[in-house]
């Protein structure tokens, strides 16, 4: 069964749809709703849910489990931060789309760095050996 449904909306072409199912598979037997856009797009998703007018990287919006659907939810991700991230972290924008997300994929599960005790962080560590990864989102974020 495919567990990511792509929405594409920019021109870069995803080269890692293969890592990225096999990151989902790694998570969840669920189907996740990937959807790629620009930075004006995922800032006005940002503004309109986080209320913070600005471009973020990733987006998750888990669905409530009501025990019919398979559907574990949408992960939003900015083409154009990827770009700026692997630029900057000299890595491939596949890396960085595929740690972005990991990121994404485990907020669908419930997981919330902002308050939890480390478990996210942990969970992203085993994905990123895993999957042979760049350091991640959280990762990064303790080492500054």
């Amino acid at each position: 069964m495919k567990l990511l449904q792509i929405d594409n909306q920019t021109d870069f072409e995803i080269e890692c749809v293969d890592l990225l199912s096999n990151i989902a598979l790694a998570q969840t037997d669920k189907i996740i709703e990937l959807v790629f856009t620009d930075n004006d797009t995922i800032a006005s998703i940002n503004a309109e849910f986080r209320d913070k007018p600005t471009p973020t990287d990733v987006l998750s919006f888990p669905l409530v489990d009501d025990g019919f659907s398979n559907m574990l939810g949408s992960i939003v991700i900015s083409i154009d931060k990827a770009k700026e991230k692997a630029d900057e972290l000299s890595h491939t924008v596949c890396d960085e789309i595929a740690l972005l997300f990991i990121h994404g994929v485990l907020h669908l599960l419930g997981y919330d760095h902002e308050i939890d005790d480390g478990q996210m962080r942990e969970q992203e560590c085993q994905l990123i050996a895993k999957f042979d990864l760049p350091p991640s989102l959280i990762v990064r974020t303790k080492e500054n």
